[in-house]
C-alpha cells in the first residue's frame, strides 16, 4: 500500500435505505468500475483495503459519512473522487477525497454527530415543551433491541445539545401542516444513542408522539470542541488544523 485516501460521502433520497453492508458492496463495485488501484489484504481470501467510520443507521440520510481506502498506486484525490462519484448511483454521492496524513485514524477523530430531525405535523411549541422536559431530566431511560437483546439505557447523558431550530423556519408539509425541526448534537457512546432513541426519550418525558415518521439527516461528524462545535475529521488531512491540536478540543 503506497497511498491512503479518506473520503466523505452522502446518502440521500431513497438511497438512505441502503444498509451499510449493501453500501460496502456497492462501493467495492464502484471501485472496480472506476479502475481505482485499490490495495488488498494478504492471505487466502484477500479483501480490498477499505475501512468505514461510524456508518449511519439504515433509513437515515447523511451528509457526513466517512471511509478510508488504501491504494497500490498514487492517484490524485480529486480524480478519484470524480471517478467514484460517477460510478456510484445518484444518492450515494462522493463529496470530498483527501490524502491521509499520519497520526490518528478516522475513528479517533470522531466522537460526536450533529443531526437535523424534521417532525411533520408537530407544532414547534409542542416540540419546545418536550425538549425543555428532556433537558431538565437527569436521566431519560429508553429501550431498544440490539444484537445482545433488548437493552435499557440513558438517552439523556449522550446529548450535548438539543434545540428547536429558531428562528422558526417550519417547512410546510403536504396539506399545509406544520413541521417542527430539531437540532441535535450527540456524543458517540456505548451503546450508541441514535436519533430514534432521543425521540423515544421525548415520548417518555413529554408524551410527544409524531403522527408520521420523522426524517433524520446527519449533518456532521467529528471531534467535539469545548464550544460544542464539531471539527470535520478530514480537517487534519487537508491542513486546516494539526493532528492532536484540535481548536478548542474538549479533551484539553
Amino acid at each position: 500500500m503506497v497511498q491512503r485516501i479518506r473520503i466523505r460521502y452522502a446518502k440521500r433520497g431513497p438511497l438512505r435505505f441502503t444498509s451499510h453492508r449493501d453500501f460496502a458492496r456497492a462501493f467495492e463495485r464502484a471501485v472496480r468500475r472506476a479502475g481505482i488501484p485499490v490495495a488488498f489484504s494478504q492471505g487466502f481470501t484477500p479483501h480490498p483495503k477499505i475501512s468505514y467510520a461510524s456508518a449511519a443507521p439504515t433509513g437515515v440520510a447523511s451528509e457526513a459519512e466517512y471511509l478510508e481506502i488504501g491504494l497500490q498506486a498514487v492517484v490524485d484525490p480529486a480524480d478519484l473522487r470524480d471517478a467514484l462519484d460517477a460510478a456510484l448511483s445518484p444518492g450515494l454521492d462522493v463529496i470530498e477525497a483527501v490524502q491521509a496524513s499520519g497520526g490518528s485514524s478516522l475513528a479517533d477523530r470522531i466522537d460526536a454527530s450533529r443531526w437535523r430531525i424534521e417532525l411533520p405535523e408537530i407544532q414547534p411549541s409542542a416540540l419546545a415543551e418536550a425538549v425543555a422536559a428532556f433537558v431538565a431530566a437527569d436521566e431519560v431511560l429508553v429501550e431498544r433491541m440490539t444484537k445482545q437483546g433488548r437493552r435499557r439505557f440513558d438517552a439523556r447523558s449522550a446529548v450535548v445539545r438539543i434545540e428547536v431550530a429558531y428562528p422558526v423556519m417550519t417547512p410546510v408539509a403536504a396539506g399545509g401542516l406544520p413541521c417542527a425541526i430539531l437540532d441535535l448534537v450527540v456524543r458517540q457512546v456505548t451503546p450508541s444513542v441514535r436519533p430514534d432513541d432521543v425521540l423515544a426519550g421525548l415520548r417518555v418525558v413529554a408524551d410527544l408522539e409524531p403522527p408520521v415518521p420523522p426524517r433524520a439527516i446527519r449533518l456532521a461528524q467529528g471531534r467535539l470542541t469545548a464550544q460544542g462545535e464539531i471539527v470535520d475529521p478530514l480537517a487534519v488531512d487537508d491542513g486546516t488544523i494539526n493532528d492532536g491540536t484540535f481548536i478548542g478540543d474538549s479533551s484539553e
